[in-house]
């Protein structure tokens, strides 16, 4: 078995060669997509107390209205997979970029749950789109540049979402969502313009052979295309994807009900609820920052099992915590523990399936992230919002479990 510093040697020693301005170009235009998908979403989520109380809607019905997004991205996903073989990934991350540019500029214009949930259900197309055009073209990337970076572009739609909320915070008090939103999305199409000229100006080369040694492929396996045992592979594609499933329940929770606790709950001002998803967003990107040198120290088992334990017990103490600062402390305990759990489970599902690993397992993952929301809310009308909170902490326990328990089969898998 090689050591540590031998295998960080290896990987220092690959660091050095830059790779091909191509490569370098189209990862800088990928991050600032990824990134572009977190600030438009983080624009909506902010504003999500004033259309509730705007629309009229009670806890369940806002939920209701919420299941909009959820139907309009998990119908969007498997198709967008396709379309991806079929057109590139690049094209459509472009094409459903634009659309959840245009469409998060909508729901202040609603004046009911019901159009409120027709309208989110566009939301959910662009939303649910980007994210597997996204993620499928990032493997294609990871494989080409052989490093364990899938991390790196979900920090970035962390950092995305932690400059939405931060921006928007402050916006509340002084715009109204109309205003607000119109910017964002004008903002959007902006970007979505710009950053697509340079993510189609360049072609991904294949090399024939790995440019890395054995010993430092173990190190970053679950990041680029390995064969699995024969019969093997839908089931642990599957076994991952619940794995992002369990976790980004939790996200899509705190993003969408987290301020929705601070200001009804705890009694805090509409910037003081913005700055729960903030400290989300924030703890988020610090792991996913740092997520490559964890993977390398841990592995990929370890670190999820880690994370899943680290965010059930931050999850606890935010939805049971007294005060409105162990409750922040809480939702940052649980961002810190999320972080690497989603990439690490959608990089391995691509290493065994490829493009159709990553559409099944971001389709389970955002499954995940997107009903989240509505459930949390159906419970919040039986239970309480602080109870329906608690089940974020369980499902975050369920995925460190599985982890741990097919950690065999993964091994065997080579990932």
């Amino acid at each position: 078995m090689p050591s540590l510093n031998k295998i960080r040697s290896v990987l220092t020693r690959q660091d050095h060669a830059s790779p091909p301005l191509p490569l370098r170009r189209l990862r800088i235009a990928l991050t600032a997509f990824f990134a572009l998908d977190g600030f438009v979403f983080a624009g909506w989520v902010v504003r999500i107390p004033a259309v509730k109380e705007q629309v009229g809607a009670s806890a369940g019905a806002l939920g209701l209205a919420l299941l909009g997004v959820s139907a309009g991205a998990v119908a969007t996903m498997i198709p967008s997979g396709r379309l991806c073989r079929r057109y590139g990934a690049r094209q459509v991350t472009i094409v459903t970029a634009a659309i959840l540019s245009l469409s998060v500029a909508l729901p202040p214009f609603t004046g009911s749950p019901l159009a409120l949930g027709l309208v989110l259900l566009l939301l959910g197309v662009g939303f649910g789109g980007m994210n597997v055009a996204m993620n499928s073209f990032a493997v294609d990337l990871v494989a080409a540049l052989r490093r364990p970076i899938m991390p790196g572009f979900h920090a970035a739609y962390s950092l995305g979402g932690l400059i939405g909320a931060g921006v928007g915070g402050p916006l509340a008090a002084r715009l109204t969502p109309t205003q607000h939103l119109l910017g964002v999305a004008a903002f959007g199409l902006v970007a979505t313009a710009l950053l697509g000229r340079l993510l189609l100006g360049h072609a991904i080369p294949r090399p024939a052979e790995p440019a890395l040694p054995a010993e430092a492929r173990d190190a970053t396996r679950g990041d680029t295309p390995v064969a699995a045992p024969p019969g093997g592979t839908r089931r642990l594609v599957a076994v991952f994807g619940l794995i992002a499933l369990c976790t980004a329940y939790g996200e899509g929770a705190l993003a969408e009900w987290g301020p929705l606790h601070l200001q009804e709950d705890l009694h805090t001002g509409p910037a003081l609820a913005a700055a729960g998803y903030a400290a989300v967003a924030l703890a988020m990107t610090v792991g996913r920052l740092s997520g490559t040198a964890l993977l390398l120290r841990l592995g990929p088992t370890r670190s999820v099992v880690l994370g899943g334990l680290t965010a059930c017990a931050g999850m606890l103490l935010g939805a049971l915590g007294p005060t409105t600062w162990l409750v922040l402390t809480g939702f940052a305990l649980t961002g810190l523990g999320l972080a690497n759990v989603f990439p690490v489970a959608i990089g391995r599902a691509g290493a065994l399936g490829g493009p159709g690993g990553v559409a099944t397992a971001s389709t389970l993952g955002y499954a995940g992230f997107l009903l989240g929301p509505p459930t949390i809310g159906f419970l919040a009308d039986a239970f309480g919002l602080p109870v329906a909170l608690t089940t974020v902490a369980a499902l975050a326990a369920v995925a460190a479990v599985v982890a741990h328990t097919t950690r065999h089969a993964s091994a065997a898998a080579g990932v």
